[in-house]
């Protein structure tokens, strides 16, 4: 009898698992960094054990079949007239956020010759998009993402600058979205990805070594081979080959 886990599977069994995690993010179950890792696993998945192995350690997980996406996870309530948005203000100073944390708001930064720094990467966020005001008046704002996210980012700077420097997701991937909008005056708003900020210990290795137990434990089923340096330094390279694609598109005009 052939292993189940073995066929391949359709785009639609890979966006039902994305939405999955999706799901399972807004209930506070993954990180926005184990997040964003996860989904793009999911997309580039070959197998139902591939999907399998991504969604084993969440509620809903249906072994190495397909995955099956639970029904969307309802809005976080809102009190009326709505909720205050989250702040974190540094006048002549610094204020940072970083480690483990919760966004269940929209969130508002504001450096006057200061500088602020928001670190998403271990955040649990709890809302489909992470919607962040940013204000800078001869500060700096500094807003830290996986790389891996969809950025979006608008406003108006005067004698400053805004800018992303985030390796994104290839087009046609619904990867997790950070919204920014920036307001400086001689000062300076940027988004940063991984590559561009201090390493962080990812909690999602400890997951990734459950994963690859249970890969292995399939029945029929032989473990893949790491690429030669490994998974991390191989996902590194498909990320710089990406932004160098991306960067020629540019240059051509298109």
């Amino acid at each position: 009898m052939s292993d189940p886990g073995g066929m391949r599977v359709s785009d639609a069994e890979r966006e039902a698992a994305v939405e999955l995690l999706r799901v399972a993010s807004v209930e506070g179950r993954l990180t926005l960094g184990e997040l964003t890792e996860r989904t793009e696993a999911a997309y580039t998945a070959v197998t139902h054990a591939d999907l399998a192995v991504l969604t084993s350690d969440l509620p809903s997980a249906q072994g190495p079949g397909p995955a099956h996406a639970p029904a969307p996870a309802p809005a976080p309530a809102r009190p009326e007239g709505g909720r205050a948005r989250r702040w974190l203000v540094a006048v002549m100073s610094e204020s940072k956020r970083r480690g483990k944390w919760r966004i269940d708001r929209e969130l508002g930064a504001a450096a006057v010759m200061g500088e602020v720094t928001i670190d998403l990467r271990q955040a649990e966020v709890r809302t489909d998009v992470v919607d962040i005001f940013a204000a800078a008046v001869m500060g700096s704002v500094k807003i830290i993402v996986p790389d891996g996210v969809d950025v979006e980012i608008d406003g108006f700077v005067f004698m400053g600058e805004k800018k992303v420097q985030v390796i994104e997701a290839p087009e046609g991937m619904r990867a997790p979205l950070v919204r920014v909008r920036a307001y400086a005056l001689m000062g300076e708003i940027k988004v940063v990805g991984d590559s561009r900020a201090r390493p962080i210990e990812k909690a999602w290795a400890a997951w990734k070594e459950h994963w690859q137990r249970a890969y292995g434990e399939l029945p029929e089923r032989p473990r893949p081979p790491l690429p030669p340096h490994g998974w991390d330094s191989h996902r590194e390279e498909r990320w710089e080959r990406r932004a160098q694609e991306r960067e020629e598109r540019r240059d051509r005009g298109y």
